[in-house]
């Protein structure tokens, strides 16, 4: 079982990573419960997860520097062949593999789109999704290696555009 205290950083699927701020005990029709009060770091929500049910919703801790590691390498992954399905099909594909809370499988999503991206217009939909996804990657990355490690990776730089100028992402 994963447990947490006041001040660590856990990663809610589909929220990104927050700050654990406290841990609570709550009565509900007469019995005690314990919750986890975090706080998303991106958006400043405020979520309660029991937590005796923290590992089945998917709240876990940050990955590692080695886990990161995999993740970069799934981003600059470029040889890929992404499925000539219809954008709405994919969308679905993809949001589910966002709601699964891992990285990887997140990491695989943001690649995906860019390199469709690349290739022709991407749909609001999936434009939003790069958003979130890339979201999601970059603020736990940062926590994980450091912010000034992925802008080295000039690869990786330009998906999350972090070496932007004049106010456009840079592109691959």
């Amino acid at each position: 079982m994963v447990t947490f205290k006041v001040g660590d950083n856990a990663v809610y699927p589909g929220h990104g990573v927050g700050e654990v701020m406290a841990v609570e005990t709550k009565e509900i029709m007469g019995s005690e419960h314990s919750f986890y009060s975090i706080r998303i770091i991106e958006s400043g929500m405020k979520i309660m997860v029991p937590t005796n049910n923290a590992e089945s919703v998917g709240l876990r801790p940050i990955i590692s520097k080695k886990e990161a590691a995999k993740v970069l390498d799934i981003l600059t992954e470029t040889n890929v062949k992404i499925d000539n399905q219809t954008w709405n099909r994919r969308y679905r594909e993809y949001m589910e593999k966002i709601k699964t809370g891992s990285v990887y499988e997140i990491a695989e999503v943001l690649r995906d789109l860019f390199v469709l991206k690349v290739d022709k217009e991407l749909s609001f939909g999936e434009r939003k999704m790069l958003d979130t996804a890339r979201a999601l990657l970059l603020k736990e990355l940062s926590l994980a290696t450091s912010k000034a490690e992925l802008e080295k990776q000039d690869k990786v730089a330009a998906i999350f555009g972090l070496n932007e100028e004049d106010g456009k992402p840079a592109q691959a």
